[in-house]
């Protein structure tokens, strides 16, 4: 999450990613009638991807997941609460079949995962869960897909990420919600349900910025953390539940959330503030990408659309070989934006983590250079929609060229297929950072952009 920039707060992030590496392929294409074949062939590849991180372990039951990285970022199988929800967007934006066959799948799957926590029996949603068996770097063994054969969810352990953010339980509660309109299926918005009344008996707080607090740790103790993008995720979710159930609680729900985005709002700047440590002080560096585009999405606010500029404007950059510590192969480079505005001042002599790489300060951030489009289609101002396709294609690109050879659950993935979470690897200024391997948050926020589906659309 964009939460807060503290060790605390960013090992509980979905985000948090180890490993670096890139590999790359090449293609060309000319003339408009191939240009616009590359478009419709480059979202089918991306579907490709998603598919393969869903199906990566055949042999371990039916219900299931998707892994969220490629094999190589070493995170062997776990599979993101966040990323599966946008999977399941993705997935339903398609209005195929097929894509609403699987994005059902995967939302049973999170109903099961709340139905069959190993503790809680409150409506929670873990930060990830393993979908595969993998021998851990200490040479334990974890040998269960999805389901544990005690018949319990298998949560992401190894890595510690067993805590409940609310930004994450936000985001499966709107991919429910979206599954309980497009199926008319009682079960899924019964689950966003309660995805939302957990978020209002664990995050909502009477500090004075208010809000909803972060969420809790894997040892059940409340985060001190309230996040902008929390908030912004909320008011999507609680819109949405308002309306599906017409409870008018969830009016109020949502107006607490906005109330709390409007107090970190910087008038003066343009920008939103990324939230507070402790619900009394505004958290004002770093300033993170998403808090820019999200509310923009969620709230569709004329007032707030300087936010959009901001973050083209400030957290632009065009990463190529030529860069110090780039990855990006000869002959190619990539236009986006980073995670936040620290990435842009990050120490190029030193690695981001531990036994990780030195960053490029110019790493493209692929997820976010995609919701950025989104948001630039969605307000459709002179030049947005232009300044969009160009985002939009240097993401096409890196589907293209970045991250060949790599693997899902030991198998090989599609070439061409599936987005990399960055074009180098970068710092994002909250204690973790992105590199070059096949994710899918970041291919699943490109094809919402290529086909103009707001998945934070009340």
């Amino acid at each position: 999450m964009t939460g807060m920039a503290d060790r605390q707060g960013a090992a509980l992030s979905r985000r948090t990613l180890i490993g670096a590496g890139i590999g790359a392929a090449v293609l060309t294409a000319t003339g408009a009638g191939a240009a616009h074949a590359g478009v419709d062939s480059a979202r089918r590849r991306a579907h490709t991807f998603l598919a393969a991180a869903m199906d990566a372990y055949p042999d371990h039951g039916t219900i299931r997941l998707a892994q969220s990285y490629a094999d190589q970022a070493g995170l062997f199988s776990t599979a993101f609460t966040y990323d599966n929800a946008l999977a399941i967007l993705a997935l339903l934006a398609a209005r195929t079949s097929d894509g609403r066959t699987r994005a059902v799948a995967l939302g049973d799957a999170l109903l099961y995962a709340q139905q069959h926590d190993p503790v809680h029996t409150d409506g929670r949603l873990r930060q990830a869960y393993n979908v595969g068996p993998y021998t851990f770097y200490d040479g334990s063994r974890q040998p269960d897909g999805f389901v544990r054969a005690d018949g319990t969810a298998n949560v992401g352990t190894q890595f510690g990420f067993t805590g409940t953010a609310v930004g994450d339980m936000a985001w499966a509660g709107i991919a429910l919600t979206a599954l309980a309109r497009r199926t008319g299926e009682r079960r899924f918005l019964d689950g966003a349900v309660r995805i939302g009344e957990w978020v209002e008996r664990n995050g909502r707080t009477g500090e004075p910025l208010g809000g909803y607090k972060f969420g809790v740790n894997g040892a059940d103790e409340k985060l001190p953390f309230t996040s902008t993008e929390h908030n912004t995720d909320l008011v999507c979710l609680f819109g949405r539940l308002a309306r599906l159930t017409g409870d008018g609680v969830w009016r109020e729900r949502r107006a607490r959330a906005r109330a709390f985005l409007e107090k970190m709002w910087e008038p003066d700047g343009g920008f939103f503030y990324t939230g507070t440590n402790d619900g009394v002080t505004v958290n004002t560096s770093p300033v993170p990408e998403d808090t820019q585009t999200w509310t923009y999405l969620a709230l569709d606010s004329r007032v707030h659309a300087r936010s959009l500029d901001w973050a083209a404007r400030e957290l632009a950059v065009l990463d190529h070989a030529g860069r110090r510590n780039s990855t990006v192969p000869a002959g190619q480079s990539y236009e986006g934006v980073t995670f936040s505005s620290a990435g842009l001042l990050a120490n190029e002599d030193a690695p981001i983590a531990d036994s990780q790489p030195r960053p490029d300060r110019n790493g493209v951030w692929f997820e976010g250079t995609a919701h950025l489009a989104l948001a630039l289609r969605e307000r459709h101002a002179r030049g947005d929609e232009a300044r969009a396709r160009r985002l939009i294609d240097s993401v096409e690109r890196a589907q293209d060229l970045l991250g060949a050879g790599q693997t899902a659950g030991g198998r090989a993935l599609p070439e061409r297929s599936g987005v990399v979470a960055a074009s180098s690897p970068l710092d994002t200024g909250f204690g973790f950072g992105y590199y070059p391997y096949r994710h899918v948050g970041a291919t699943a926020w490109y094809l919402m952009a290529a086909v103009r589906s707001n998945p934070l659309r009340v």
